[in-house]
């Protein structure tokens, strides 16, 4: 494919005999600043007129000051709701103005303080990225940071680091705007989720009389199956095999489950307080398997912030995922209790 642009993000000068004083930054670096592919800025170029000012030798982009501050302008207003076309006309009004643009009264981009749409406090860049990326319902751009994510930082980092911070912004707003930004939140989960199911491995297959599977379900009445999707994708990768039953599994079905399976452990998922049940969680951690004489039981862990404050004795409740994968990995290694 014939590539008019340098994407390496290198802020280094344009080729000897481009243009006087043509330095500025690469489009791979004004990607990177503001949370976008280069394909979305050059796409913004070519129907909007939204493009850098200073082109080197060869058409490399060179993006000035007021070209960067003219894309803020941009995100920040589609962002907010603003169609696309008619943020352009009003960035390339805003830049036109009087004045150099330090002179003209800028308003954050969003997500980055309390005037965008997602308060994020202090997060890694790439969160700021990705959730402007989710507001605008940019889902290539999502999807590549998403990506870049995982790449970069492993699955636990971008598990803990990039993908909850942002969700956990987006539910924010969600619930304090009035359900507005539920599209975003939907779109972002589903994103999330596809990323994750592309680090899992396929299912390792179990038999013999080593340690069985882990078993990982929400309880009843719970939706929020991200986590677990995390913790399998992260068990996946640790050769550990898994069994995953998803959202709001009924108690008759988990103890058939473990019955069935005979798990080395089962995680139990609870976002909120009203559907973590310890009698649950202790029926679960009673139920026994195997012939007469040799029962074993499964290690019970608990996961979310539903169970906080309530007293697990006899189970585990490790804080992070990082902190899960060790305890099932111990777990697996010396398998369900007797």
């Amino acid at each position: 494919m014939d590539r008019t642009d340098d994407d390496s993000g290198a802020d280094h000068r344009p080729p000897a005999g481009g243009p006087r004083g043509a330095s500025g930054l690469t489009t791979g670096a004004v990607a990177r600043r503001l949370g976008v592919s280069p394909t979305t800025l050059r796409s913004w170029d070519r129907r909007y007129g939204i493009g850098p000012a200073v082109r080197g030798e060869g058409r490399h982009r060179r993006w000035s000051p007021r070209d960067v501050a003219m894309l803020e302008t941009l995100c920040r207003l589609t962002a907010e709701g603003v169609p696309p076309a008619e943020a352009a006309r009003a960035a390339k009004e805003s830049a036109a103005a009087p004045g150099p643009p330090s002179s003209r009264r800028r308003t954050p981009a969003a997500g980055t303080g309390p005037s965008g749409p997602l308060a994020l406090g202090d997060v890694r860049q790439e969160c700021r990225g990705l959730a402007r990326a989710a507001v605008r319902l940019d889902a290539p751009v999502v999807e590549e940071l998403l990506t870049a994510a995982v790449e970069e930082h492993g699955l636990t980092v971008a598990w803990q680091e990039v993908m909850v911070p942002t969700l956990h912004a987006v539910g924010r707003t969600w619930e304090s705007s009035g359900d507005r930004y539920v599209e975003v939140e939907h779109l972002l989960s589903w994103h999330v989720s596809t990323a994750l199911r592309r680090c899992t491995r396929p299912p390792a297959p179990y038999g013999g009389p080593g340690p069985g599977p882990v078993m990982l379900a929400c309880v009843p009445g719970e939706q929020h199956t991200l986590p677990l999707e995390a913790l399998n994708a992260g068990l996946s990768g640790l050769g550990i095999p898994t069994r995953m039953l998803g959202a709001a599994v009924p108690a008759e079905a988990l103890t058939a489950a473990v019955r069935r399976l005979g798990p080395s452990a089962v995680v139990l998922w609870a976002q909120a307080r009203s559907s973590a049940s310890l009698p649950l969680a202790r029926h679960v951690a009673g139920t026994q398997w195997g012939v007469r004489g040799a029962r074993r039981r499964p290690q019970v862990v608990l996961g979310g912030p539903g169970w906080a404050g309530q007293p697990g004795h006899g189970v585990l409740r490790p804080p992070t995922l990082q902190e899960a994968l060790r305890v099932l990995r111990h777990g697996h290694t010396t398998g369900a209790t007797g």
